[in-house]
């Protein structure tokens, strides 16, 4: 009698994901588009600073498990660079991510997600200013045309508003968020060499430390939590995912084919984003939308092609 083979073993969903970098990019847009969105929705209801703060807390303790044993490691290498630590933490978790909620306060998520398109032209600038990065002339001409983009969201499309300089705050400090996460970004390759795990360990604590007085001051003024199942489901929301999951998503596609092809993945955040405030926020499209992110991402398309001088 013949013995039948052995079955053979059933996949794992885990390692399968763990090796579909495209998936994964696309999780990671999706998430913080996510956020954007909810960040919008829970607006007047949920407190920005503490909301900042309570999303690093959770996510520094999800995260501590798996990075203690490389945080312990790494830890002479990250407190010999202490400030630039700090900076890191100030600029890329604590002030990004405060004045996003706070942002979204006043201004349409639509406007925020396609803002954000134009994040990536930040981190050139802050290259040039600190560093002496050189612009070629296809990535001046692409950090032209996509703040040209992002004046078109901000003034609604009309020209004229820039004689009055009536900026939408909300915009303008979602603006100032993308200029921080651009500094972050610029400063991310003088970070000290550790484990990643160790690096978003370190960071999202000191995030959380630095939001704290803020977070406390905020209570003293009465805009507290309101433990009700729409705040538990926001605070679950942005620890799990546009926080702990979306880094290690990121990381790992990064690792699997480069940042230079992970890069393009950043679009879908205004692309998700978009449908999901127009289907669940109620938000209605406008031209200028339309013409601001198409100037924007040609913005970003010019200013990646390669080019043999620069200015």
């Amino acid at each position: 009698m013949k013995i039948p083979a052995p079955a053979p073993p059933a996949p794992d969903p885990v390692r399968w994901l763990n090796n579909q970098p495209y998936l994964l990019l696309s999780l990671t847009s999706l998430f913080w588009a996510g956020n954007i969105v909810l960040g919008r929705y829970v607006a007047g209801h949920v407190p920005p600073m503490t909301l900042s703060c309570v999303r690093w807390i959770g996510a520094f303790f999800m995260l501590l498990p798996f990075a203690w044993p490389h945080l312990r490691r790494d830890w002479p290498a990250l407190r010999a660079r202490i400030p630039l630590m700090v900076m890191l933490s100030a600029t890329g978790f604590a002030i990004n991510n405060a004045l996003s909620y706070w942002a979204l306060q006043y201004t349409q998520a639509l406007n925020a997600l396609l803002i954000q398109s134009s994040g990536p032209l930040f981190v050139a600038l802050w290259s040039l200013l600190l560093f002496g990065v050189r612009l070629t002339w296809a990535q001046l001409a692409g950090i032209t045309i996509s703040l040209a983009g992002v004046l078109t969201i901000i003034l609604r499309g009309d020209p004229g508003a820039l004689a009055g300089i009536q900026f939408n705050k909300g915009d303008v400090m979602f603006a100032g968020a993308l200029l921080a996460f651009g500094l972050y970004s610029a400063l991310m390759p003088r970070r000290p060499k550790t484990h990643q795990l160790s690096l978003i360990a370190f960071t999202t604590g000191c995030g959380a430390l630095l939001l704290l007085p803020f977070s406390i001051w905020e209570f003293s003024t009465g805009f507290t939590l309101k433990f009700d199942l729409l705040t538990v489901a926001t605070l679950i929301y942005v620890v799990i995912f546009p926080s702990t999951l979306a880094y290690l998503f990121f990381n790992r596609g990064i690792a699997l084919i480069g940042p230079n092809r992970a890069a393009p993945f950043f679009h879908l955040v205004p692309v998700f984003g978009s449908a999901m405030a127009i289907l669940l926020l109620g938000e209605q499209p406008r031209l200028y939308h339309l013409v601001g992110y198409l100037l924007v991402l040609a913005g970003v398309v010019i200013a990646s092609r390669q080019a043999s001088a620069a200015v």
